[in-house]
Parts: C-alpha cells; sequence; structure tokens
C-alpha cells in the first residue's frame, strides 16, 4: 500500500519510539492534545504512522516523556523523504516536492515582515497578521477544559488572588483574551498535587503526580469576570484556596 507523501508506515522506527514514549507519559490522546498544541486526532495520525509529525509535536512528547530528544529527532529525520537529485541530462529544472511548501513559507515571513513594517510607523494600528500568530485559539466556552498554556490564553493572564504556604503558592489566574480563569500551584519541591478551580457548582481538576514538573495548572472555567471564582491547590495533604470574594484558607 502506499502510503501519503512525508507520512511513516506503523513498524518504521519512529512511529514505535512515539508509541514507547508516549506508553511512558502515562497520558491519553486528549490529555496530549491539551498539553501540546496538537490536537487529538493529530496525535492519532502521528502514533499510527498514518502522517508525519511535525518537529515540535516529537519535542513535546520527548519534553513530556523526560527523554532526551535528540535521538528520537535522529530518527525524525531519517524518516523523511528529501527530493531525488536532478538527473544531469533532464532538460528545464523539475519541480521540488517541497515547493509549495517553500513558497508558503516564503510568502508567509513577507506578509509578517510587511505588517511589522506598518507597525513600526507612528499611528499604526496593530497588524492583523501579528494578531493572527499570537491570539488564543479558543474563547469562552469552546476554551473549557483546556490547559492554558496549549490555547495560549496564559499570554495575557492577570493574578486575581494568591495564597501561600510552605511549599507551594496557589494563585486564581484571569485571561481577558479567552474569557477563561484557572488555578495555579508551584510547588517548593517534587510533590503530588491536585489543581482545581471553582465557580458556583461548576468545578474542573487536575492531578500531577511528584515527578511530574511541568504541570501545574488546572483546566479552565468559561466565566464574565474572575469573581467569585475559587482556585485550589492540595499538596501532599495540604489544602490551600484562593480567589475574589473568596477568604483564602488552608487545612491539614
Amino acid at each position: 500500500m502506499r502510503h501519503p507523501q512525508g507520512s511513516t508506515t506503523p513498524d518504521e522506527p519512529l512511529v514505535v519510539r512515539l508509541r514507547e514514549l508516549r506508553d511512558r507519559t502515562g497520558l491519553s490522546l486528549a490529555a496530549l492534545a491539551a498539553r501540546t498544541p496538537y490536537s487529538k486526532s493529530a496525535w492519532h495520525r502521528y502514533l499510527t504512522g498514518t502522517q508525519r509529525p511535525p518537529r515540535p509535536a516529537v519535542e513535546a512528547l520527548s519534553r513530556l516523556a523526560g527523554a532526551d530528544p535528540a535521538p528520537v529527532l535522529a530518527l525524525w529525520e531519517a524518516a523523511g523523504e528529501p527530493p531525488a537529485p536532478s538527473p544531469p541530462e533532464q532538460e528545464g529544472r523539475p519541480r521540488s516536492r517541497w515547493l509549495p511548501l517553500s513558497l508558503a513559507l516564503l510568502a508567509t515571513a513577507a506578509a509578517v515582515a510587511a505588517a511589522l513594517t506598518v507597525a513600526g510607523r507612528p499611528g499604526a494600528p496593530a497588524p492583523a497578521a501579528q494578531t493572527l500568530l499570537t491570539g488564543p485559539r479558543c474563547h469562552a466556552h469552546s476554551c473549557r477544559g483546556e490547559l492554558p498554556d496549549a490555547s495560549v490564553c496564559a499570554r495575557d493572564a492577570q493574578t486575581k488572588g494568591a495564597v501561600s504556604d510552605s511549599g507551594y503558592d496557589v494563585r486564581l489566574r484571569y485571561s481577558p483574551a479567552c474569557g477563561t480563569a484557572w488555578s495555579e500551584v508551584h510547588v517548593h519541591s517534587p510533590q503530588a498535587r491536585e489543581v482545581s478551580v471553582r465557580a458556583g457548582q461548576d468545578l474542573l481538576s487536575a492531578s500531577y503526580p511528584a515527578d511530574d514538573s511541568a504541570g501545574y495548572a488546572s483546566p479552565m472555567l468559561a466565566v464574565r469576570s474572575p469573581r467569585g471564582v475559587e482556585a485550589c491547590a492540595e499538596v501532599g495533604g495540604q489544602l490551600a484556596c484562593t480567589g475574589l470574594d473568596v477568604e483564602p484558607a488552608g487545612e491539614g
């Protein structure tokens, strides 16, 4: 069976290694999607070998698994299919299979450069291209359950409440651009933790093992304002909560 151009097959070393890394993380496809910029269906294609993953996806999975990305990237490079050299006797210049992508990248670079040039002029409005590249990937209810970093909602986040414990700090974070709120916990030493955010009866939480050095945020809730939202974290049997109109509390 002929595979799509640039794809991998399930028995290739890259696919085998990616599956091993995914197993090491213990994360589901949905969890991988929540913690990276790639969707659940995209991770399914990468891990089944029906589509070659982009380089940043390989790096992200290696990081989540706590593995050195260099050997995996070597497999990624080997799995690529560079265009074949042109025969000396062939007339004209054969069209490289990478040409459409190259043209697209050049066009994008030119558009961004033009936008930055316009932005540098006095009184010029914010360029649409810059907004497109840096804007959040969801808003309000479409952000529910997503993590703030993966959705770029953390970019404009504001701290609306904070409480400190001897072993960790808890913050209520709010993104005006996304219309969401979430809880963040920063531990002072490796410990398992559960991070939650609540608005009325609406509650979302996430648990992270002690050896997970990257997990620190709860999923996001869609809120009109951060007032009345409570952010909590439980670390080592200790609970601490904070928020606007919420009394900071801790219990053993």
